[in-house]
C-alpha cells in the first residue's frame, strides 16, 4: 500500500520481497509507468521544484504550496504541527531520478483509492488498467482526517480480489 509519490516505488518494493504479494493499493498516489522507468517528477513539476531548491535541497513539502492549499488538508492545529514537524527535506536529485518498473509487477490485483480532485486523472488511468477504484472525497491527506473511512475502503480492497 502506498500514498502519494510512494506509489512509484511499489513495483520495486514488490520485486525486492521474498514472499508473494496478493494485492497492491495506491492511495491518492502516483502510478508507475506501464513499462520502462518512471520519472519521479514531470518536467513541469521539476521546473517548479528547481526554482525553490537551495543548495540542492528542497523545503518541506507543505512549504511548497500556498496556505490556502495546505490548510484544508488538516483538521486541527496539533495534527498539522505533527505532520509538518515530521516532514523531511529532500534533495532535488530525488525528483530528477527515474524509478525502474520490473516487467509483470502488476500480475496481481491492484486497487486505487482516490481522495483529492487533483488525482482524478490518475484514478481514471487506474480504471483503464482494469483496477478497482473507490472514491472517498477529501484532500490529499484525507487519511489523517478520516482514518476510519480510509480503513474501511482499504479493508474492502483486501477482502475482494
Amino acid at each position: 500500500m502506498a500514498h502519494s509519490n510512494a506509489g512509484l516505488f511499489l513495483p520495486v518494493m514488490r520485486a525486492a520481497l521474498d514472499h508473494p504479494v496478493t494485492g497492491s493499493v495506491f492511495v491518492d498516489a502516483a502510478l508507475p509507468a506501464r513499462t520502462g522507468p518512471t520519472p519521479v517528477a514531470s518536467p513541469e513539476l521539476l521546473e517548479f521544484l528547481t526554482s525553490m531548491a537551495v543548495n540542492g535541497t528542497l523545503p518541506r513539502w507543505t512549504d511548497w504550496w500556498d496556505e490556502a492549499d495546505v490548510a484544508p488538508m488538516f483538521s486541527d492545529p496539533t495534527m498539522r504541527r505533527t505532520v509538518i514537524e515530521e516532514q523531511p527535506t529532500l534533495p532535488l536529485s530525488y525528483y530528477e531520478q527515474h524509478i525502474p518498473v520490473p516487467d509483470g509487477w502488476d500480475d496481481h490485483p491492484c486497487s486505487y483509492l482516490l481522495f483529492a480532485p487533483q488525482y482524478e486523472d490518475v484514478a481514471a488511468e487506474a480504471r483503464e488498467r482494469g483496477w478497482r477504484v473507490a472514491h472517498l472525497p477529501g484532500e490529499h491527506l484525507h487519511q489523517i482526517i478520516d482514518p476510519e473511512g480510509t480503513a474501511r475502503h482499504l479493508i474492502e480492497f483486501a477482502r475482494t480480489p
